[in-house]
């Protein structure tokens, strides 16, 4: 699929609003004495590039849906905007999530946990891709939930190959736990951004 400017340029926007949110969220630990434990945040960045639409259904000179049966000097003369519905490539959303873990690596200066990060966050996105063809826009939140659990399971995955200590594993329940609360909150706010923001862009 090609990818037009205007996606392009939203893409930018997206990577640069997910990096702005990683290194705030950063900046401020939560009080849980457990590893790994955060709020995620910008995940809901990417989760609402999975579900954003871009392009606006046919409507006519009064913002109406047009009828089926008008004839086509009719169609011709009433439709103003006629752009069909696009979703952002699965591979450029992957891209936005791979820049901003990179990025974010970069200026926080945690380089080491890079391999986490990526393998958990693609172990995860690659839950949502699945899991999204099986919910609608007012579901996004049960996919926040999964995602973040495998994101999880990618990063205990991660620290058991690097430290060479199976252990860990015992984390694992109480992450899955935290994952699943965290990924239904920021599932709903990449929810109520699709819903509210999303319609607001395309009607532009």
């Amino acid at each position: 699929m090609q990818i037009t400017v205007k996606k392009l340029t939203l893409m930018a926007i997206l990577t640069a609003l997910a990096l702005i949110i990683f290194i705030v969220e950063a900046q401020i630990p939560l009080p849980v004495p457990i590893p790994g434990v955060k709020l995620g945040l910008a995940n809901a960045v990417t989760l609402f590039a999975l579900f954003y639409k871009t392009g606006n259904k046919k409507i006519g000179i009064n913002n109406e849906p047009l009828q089926n049966g008008e004839q086509n000097e009719t169609l011709s003369r009433n439709i103003t905007k006629s752009h069909p519905e696009q979703e952002l490539p699965t591979c450029s959303v992957l891209g936005i999530l791979i820049c901003r873990i990179a990025l974010g690596a970069v200026f926080t200066g945690r380089l080491v946990a890079l391999a986490y990060s990526l393998t958990g966050g693609i172990l995860g996105f690659a839950a949502q891709v699945l899991i999204k063809r099986f919910v609608s826009e007012k579901q996004i939140w049960v996919c926040g939930a999964i995602g973040a659990v495998f994101h999880n399971v990618g990063q205990i995955i991660a620290a058991i190959f690097i430290t060479g200590t199976p252990s860990i594993i015992a984390y694992l329940p109480i992450l899955i736990i935290t994952g699943i609360i965290t990924g239904i909150i920021t599932g709903f706010i990449a929810q109520f951004s699709v819903q509210r923001l999303g319609t607001a862009m395309k009607n532009q």
